[in-house]
């Protein structure tokens, strides 16, 4: 339940609710963050709301004390924390205890708010909620206990610094060409409980923008060829009119699908889409088509500078990602698969081979390089038998004819930690260095981490760090193209921790 008052210019977060009983799944950080994009886009000088205290002195209860302290360290991984040296806190009567602290989000816009407009935010506050309990004198009281100017929040008590043990980096050497999609914000479905958001790139670029590992690149266009290279060009065609035809701010999800005569697809272009999906969950926008495009554009920008020796390492950092669409059908948030336009392009000058570390099985890939040997493609992910997209990614799927042997498929089990993913992962960059690849392309996903709400195993930042280092060891020119991870409070620090990983082990092995 979130309160807006434009006539103070501020959002008061009253109520918010995950699952009952269910915690630690990234479900209340999806909502929470929610709630942020809604006070932003209103321009507001921040969202307010109400904790219990964290103190033993002040929560006699241990229990709701252990809740209390998760509670404050949840928020305060946002930035979140309760505003100090004012009366907020003070009980209205002798007989009250555990009365709230007041919680202060300044939205990421790194500005405090002024003594005046706390005061009025106070009053506000208590005049409109609590009006019937906290009598003129007590609300005078607490408006006017606001003496700093600007506003003071509590030091932050739960969030560590991170430390990183590893070599000290040196960039006198070459840096991690960084090509961003800049217009995958065009792409935004509103719908409750669409996790694929905007916000997910800026999370991860805030984070790896600050190592200084990055040297940024602007993406050139790329003709349509290279897409239909790997697709359907009747299912590229029919995106590009479909998209086009969308009224603005409407979403349209294939709803009818032809398991009994795909020979035939129907004639109304919205109807048609089932007959080119996979799942009921990805919708068709005006702007999907152009995200999409313009995402292959980043990573075939990043292709070429690797290709023309120029770059060991790139990273397109692009949404929407791409690795669930296949040769003729779209689905998982993803409409064109970057990794493969990237791969058949490089394949054209030499050997490649594609690692998905998503949670979720390539089967993109999987169906677009079937019966192709010239392209491994390795994909360590969630057992179908539990994960997206559930028909695909099983051992047994190797290949076809030609491509016979060079599709191979690490599932794994629904739990388990780093250091269990890091035995598959040894065997897989086993089986890819024995391809002997001139060229690395990897999926990344980020959703393989403790607390996605798409996933369910446990890896940490230092996982990823890990996991990068051992790829990076390879020492193959690699592309990283970004794919899943919506776990936003995590994304950046995971992402800074692989590319991390990656740049050491590729240079310091």
């Amino acid at each position: 339940l979130l309160h807006y008052a434009p006539d103070l210019h501020f959002c008061y977060l009253d109520y918010i609710s995950a699952a009952s009983q269910r915690t630690g799944r990234g479900i209340g950080g999806a909502l929470y963050q929610n709630v942020r994009d809604f006070a932003r886009e209103h321009k507001v000088i921040g969202l307010f709301f109400e904790c219990l205290p964290d103190e033993k002195s002040l929560c006699e209860s241990p229990e709701e004390l252990k809740q209390n302290i998760a509670r404050l360290r949840f928020y305060e991984r946002y930035g979140a924390r309760p505003i100090i040296n004012t009366a907020y806190e003070t009980p209205v009567t002798e007989n009250d205890t555990c009365a709230p602290y007041l919680v202060f989000d300044d939205l990421d816009q790194k500005k405090l708010p002024s003594k005046k407009q706390i005061r009025a935010v106070f009053r506000a506050i208590l005049e409109r909620k609590y009006g019937d309990l906290c009598p003129p004198e007590y609300i005078r009281m607490v408006e006017n206990s606001v003496t700093d100017d600007p506003v003071r929040l509590r030091p932050n008590r739960y969030l560590k610094i991170e430390s990183l043990k590893r070599k000290e980096i040196s960039l006198t050497k070459e840096k991690i060409l960084l090509v961003i999609n800049d217009r995958h914000d065009i792409h935004h479905v509103r719908e409750r409980g669409y996790v694929e958001s905007p916000v997910r790139i800026k999370s991860i670029l805030n984070e790896i923008e600050s190592s200084g590992l990055f040297e940024k690149k602007v993406p050139r266009r790329f003709g349509e060829r290279y897409i239909n290279a790997v697709h359907d060009p009747n299912y590229v065609t029919y995106l590009r009119k479909v998209c086009k035809n969308v009224p603005p701010n409407k979403s349209i999800y294939p709803y009818v699908f032809p398991i009994r005569n795909a020979a035939r697809p129907p004639v109304d272009l919205p109807v048609r889409a089932g007959y080119y999906c996979i799942d009921t969950f990805t919708p068709l926008n005006q702007n999907a088509y152009l995200a999409a495009k313009r995402a292959v554009d980043c990573a075939l920008t990043a292709a070429r500078e690797i290709l023309q020796g120029r770059r060991n390492l790139a990273y397109a950092l692009v949404r929407p990602p791409g690795h669930h669409a296949e040769y003729r059908v779209f689905g998982g948030f993803c409409y064109f698969n970057s990794v493969a336009v990237a791969a058949d392009y490089m394949s054209k000058y030499n050997r490649v081979a594609i690692l998905d570390i998503d949670y979720h099985h390539g089967n993109g890939q999987q169906n677009i390089f079937y019966h192709r040997y010239d392209v491994l493609t390795i994909s360590i992910h969630g057992h179908p038998k539990f994960a997206y997209p559930y028909f695909s990614g099983f051992k047994d799927e190797t290949g076809e004819g030609a491509g016979k042997g060079f599709n191979i498929n690490y599932p794994l089990p629904e739990h388990l930690d780093g250091e269990q993913y890091r035995s598959t992962l040894a065997m897989a960059l086993k089986r890819l260095e024995r391809h002997k690849p001139q060229f690395l392309i990897v999926a990344l996903g980020l959703d393989t981490a403790k607390g996605d709400p798409t996933g369910t195993w446990f890896l940490k930042a230092s996982d990823f760090f890990k996991n990068g280092e051992m790829i990076g060891e390879t020492g193959i020119p690699t592309l990283v193209i970004q794919e899943g991870g919506y776990r936003v409070k995590s994304l950046g620090t995971n992402a800074r921790h692989f590319f991390t990983g990656l740049w050491n082990g590729f240079y310091q092995k």
